[in-house]
């Protein structure tokens, strides 16, 4: 048996038994203990790895919700509003105006070779221009003939141009197909349905979302980011194809991540939720000590606030409409019954306040018919939960995982233009979650915004927008809960918090690897505290190798 002891600067371990240490022993993947060179060589012989001696090992951070598809939006051209780094480590600047995003697709026209080739982008964010729409007649300004299709941020809407809708039969007899003022398509898809009606061109974005080289870049950007445990919450068929692809990058070596898939309703698959829910379960067959499976299934009830399509209470978004439902509470109810009772934890996305009381109320029948004990369903977003929902929650045993991102990258809009100050400042409501006794995490969404628990805790604890306003000083936690959440708190609900979120022995030796402290730092720094790498299983992966 090797046992190695990695000396650290300092060792942070997020267990208020023993909180902190200079050392950790690892033997077989796993931590023997923490403490010092002359406390750990109880366990024999060793040997010293100094190579972190002049930086911090935390307990490596855990997202649970984000998407891998990431890594292959990245061989598409980048039209996000703010500046976005790739897995190879180039900074996409960001586009500032309608005119900046058509200037760098017409760059992309021109550089295309084939005159049939779509153009494919990735991360439009309209509502930072503002726009109230983004169609067929601005996307003809980089294209009358080559089909061209964007996919918005939020991951709930897309814009095509003319040759897209004509070449591929896009009809407005489709639901969230968006007809123009002539009643003809206006070129602004919004719900799933929609999106998949761009044909040949959105499966040819999905063929490359879920290739190899797409699973590789997103280890790349979780290592990049210190996350050594993160999730494909749902993006993901679950083909033969797919989980050979999945096995084939995953249990590679080189591969610096462990990976939770869920099995996700959003893709081709059988209609019955029983049928659903056998399927779902027996991809644990697949699953390994680097990829888990069949124990995650992912339900949409609605859509996104910035993109108007999520469920919201009275009085709704500040034009007086609300968003769009993706399933009937009866559908939802058989579904979560059937998951349930296989014993999956359900991940339901509720951006809005009335779709998580759609869940709650779900939830709350659920648990009537089929009693579970700790089954840990969770409500994924849930930006607009309120201390009745969280107290729901609580009794419930429903946890929550909470977009805190939002309140830096979209603080401003939903200030102004979606949902106005009371309940914007209120958005994301960890110090309540956290008061009502609720379990709760953050996450990313990565695509959506950067994967990473730096930036997650930086948003929780300072809740500063991108303007600089701070969003709900009141809903501002301590860095050190901040920490506990994106960390044990969001291993909690993947049922991983046995196995990783803190530093402890028995678990796996998993650790982000920093230069700095990030409980120690100034709150305003913690996003910019630079990351080494990790190392995962006690094998070290440094960033940008």
């Amino acid at each position: 048996m090797t046992t190695t002891i990695f000396l650290a600067r300092k060792v942070v371990t997020l267990d208020p038994a023993r909180p902190e240490g200079r050392a950790i022993a690892v033997r077989d993947g796993r931590i023997l203990g923490v403490g010092t060179v002359d406390e750990l060589s109880v366990w024999g012989d060793h040997t010293i790895d100094d190579t972190f001696r002049d930086h911090v090992l935390f307990p490596g951070f855990v997202e649970a919700h984000a998407h891998a598809v990431v890594g292959g939006f990245w061989q598409f051209p980048y039209v996000g509003y703010y500046d976005k780094v790739a897995p190879d480590g180039v900074v996409w600047s960001g586009l500032k105006s309608l005119d900046a995003v058509i200037d760098r697709l017409r760059q992309v026209d021109a550089e295309l070779t084939d005159p049939d080739e779509p153009i494919i982008a990735w991360a439009l964010d309209p509502i930072q221009f503002p726009m109230d729409h983004i169609g067929r007649a601005e996307l003809d300004r980089v294209s009358t003939t080559r089909p061209v299709f964007v996919l918005h941020l939020s991951g709930h809407v897309a814009s095509v141009n003319s040759a897209l809708i004509e070449g591929e039969g896009v009809d407005t007899s489709v639901t969230g197909v968006l007809a123009g003022p002539d009643g003809r398509p206006s070129g602004e898809l919004r719900g799933v349905p929609a999106i998949s009606a761009a044909g040949s061109v959105f499966q040819r974005l999905a063929a490359t979302l879920m290739s190899d080289e797409a699973k590789w870049n997103y280890g790349r950007i979780a290592r990049n980011a210190g996350v050594t445990t993160t999730t494909e919450l749902g993006a993901s068929a679950f083909t033969p194809e797919a989980i050979e692809s999945w096995k084939r990058v995953v249990n590679e070596r080189d591969f610096p991540a462990r990976i939770a898939v869920a099995w996700s309703t959003r893709f081709d698959g059988p209609d019955d939720p029983e049928e659903m829910a056998e399927q779902a379960a027996a991809m644990a067959e697949h699953a390994s000590e680097k990829l888990r499976m069949g124990t995650l299934a992912k339900i949409w009830a609605d859509g996104s606030i910035q993109g108007f399509t999520a469920r919201i209470r009275w009085p709704h978004y500040l034009t007086g409409e609300n968003g769009m439902w993706y399933i009937d509470r009866d559908s939802l109810y058989a579904q979560v019954l059937a998951f349930h009772r296989k014993g999956l934890i359900v991940h339901a996305h509720t951006n809005g306040d009335e779709a998580t009381d759609l869940f709650l109320d779900v939830i709350e029948d659920v648990l009537r018919e089929a009693p579970r004990w700790d089954h840990r369903h969770t409500a994924q977003h849930n930006q607009l939960a309120t201390a009745d929902q969280f107290r729901r929650m609580t009794a419930l045993g429903v946890s929550a995982n909470q977009f805190i991102n939002h309140i830096y990258y979209w603080g401003d809009v939903h200030l102004s233009r979606t949902v106005g100050p009371d309940r914007a400042h209120k958005m994301n409501a960890m110090a309540t979650a956290l008061r009502e006794g609720t379990q709760v995490s953050m996450h990313s969404d990565e695509f959506v915004s950067p994967l990473g628990g730096l930036l997650l805790m930086w948003c929780a604890v300072n809740r500063v927008t991108a303007s600089g306003v701070v969003l709900g000083p009141e809903e501002r936690i301590s860095a050190w809960d901040a920490a506990r959440a994106v960390t044990v708190g969001a291993a909690y609900q993947l049922r991983m918090d046995h196995e990783v979120g803190t530093i402890q022995t028995g678990k796996r030796a998993d650790f982000a690897v920093l230069e700095a402290d990030p409980l120690e730092v100034d709150p305003m720094e913690i996003k910019d505290v630079p990351v080494w790498g990790t190392v995962v299983g006690g094998v070290p992966y440094q960033a940008g190798t």
